[in-house]
């Protein structure tokens, strides 16, 4: 079964706290969703392996420690999970980025697919599928279902704030693809919102509704 990683530290925390609030704007919404994509991709990269080198100092030769090659891609159920990029490739600016078009029908609640764009050695990364939002786990799982018939064995998936529902469903479909998430709300409503959650994280990124 996957593991759920759920992201607590206090500025994570904090700034989720302004992500929810439906006061704040599509300028400081944007730009926390930046903040918190920065702050959680350093706990999702935590088990990276590292290899030793050899640097000369300033004083003298020292043996220390660089990422081990590993080939890192970033991939954005669109449209919401663009808001999410940039914050990544902060700290991973190495990382390519594919994209994975999908919507959620608004009677059956299912994911329909529209685009999708990936590297060429998409096979050969570690990738962390992006998405504010796990709510049915409907998109996740599609997207992450796309990634395994192109051979990609390597999946993590990201989001801001998950449904239990969801949670369970990724874990079902996908054993073997681990969850990191900065909250677990409480539930999913009848039009299959989360509760609390944060509203469409996708209007409220670009201003839409």
């Amino acid at each position: 079964m996957s593991k759920v990683f759920v992201c607590d530290h206090p500025l994570i925390q904090h700034k989720l706290t302004y992500i929810r609030d439906k006061n704040t704007t599509t300028k400081d919404f944007r730009e926390l969703v930046d903040e918190v994509a920065t702050l959680m991709a350093y706990e999702i990269t935590r088990d990276i392996p590292l290899e030793s080198v050899e640097v000369e100092t300033p004083v003298q030769k020292a043996e220390s420690k660089i990422i081990s090659g590993r080939m890192l891609g970033l991939i954005p159920i669109l449209r919401a999970g663009l808001g999410m990029v940039d914050g990544i490739l902060k700290l991973l600016p190495a990382a390519k980025v594919g994209h994975v078009g999908l919507y959620r029908d608004p009677d059956t609640l299912q994911p329909v697919e529209y685009y999708v764009k990936l590297p060429t050695d998409v096979q050969e990364r570690e990738l962390i599928v992006i998405d504010p939002m796990l709510a049915t786990g409907g998109s996740a799982n599609a997207a992450i279902d796309l990634l395994k018939k192109r051979n990609c064995t390597q999946i993590k998936l990201m989001c801001l704030i998950a449904a239990p529902e969801g949670i369970r469903a990724v874990q079902e479909a996908h054993p073997d693809v681990d969850i990191y998430v900065a909250a677990v709300d409480e539930y999913l409503n009848d039009h299959g919102y989360i509760v609390p959650g944060l509203g469409d994280a996708g209007d409220r990124l670009f201003g839409t509704k």
